[in-house]
């Protein structure tokens, strides 16, 4: 896996990475940017919810789950003294659907975290991760 980070102007910058996707990133004009883009640190967190959230909705269509919304919610905490790195970070899972199981989505959660999530593996060596899901049954 490799990346390409270019910068474009100011603090603006262009990542691409092996599927040809670009992403842009910048900083807040207090950091000489633009704001004409996430800043890195908020990717890292999206990262994590894409991550984890292909993981879970994937396993929940395989346990024939109906789920008609899926969305995460990731909050993370770091210093404000450098060097920053987040502390903790939670994620939040908000499963929508008709008789979905809550013990399904535990377990979906616990393989996504515990064993498949190169992301959410690779941040919980330096940040405390915790979770929590809230299950939405429709009529």
């Amino acid at each position: 896996m490799k990346s390409r980070i270019k910068l474009v102007e100011n603090m603006q910058f262009i990542g691409t990475a092996d599927s040809g996707h670009g992403v842009v990133m910048d900083a807040p004009p207090s950091s000489g940017g633009n704001n004409s883009g996430s800043k890195p640190s908020e990717l890292l967190l999206m990262a994590f919810g894409g991550c984890s959230g292909m993981d879970v909705i994937s396993i929940l269509r395989k346990k024939k789950q109906d789920v008609t919304n899926f969305e995460m919610n990731v909050n993370g905490e770091a210093p404000d003294t450098h060097p920053r790195s987040f502390t903790d970070i939670h994620i939040e899972y908000v499963v929508t659907g008709r008789n979905i199981s809550e013990d399904a989505v535990q377990r979906a959660i616990e393989l996504s975290l515990g064993k498949y999530c190169m992301v959410g593996t690779t941040i919980g060596k330096g940040a405390k991760i915790t979770h929590s899901f809230k299950v939405i049954q429709e009529g």
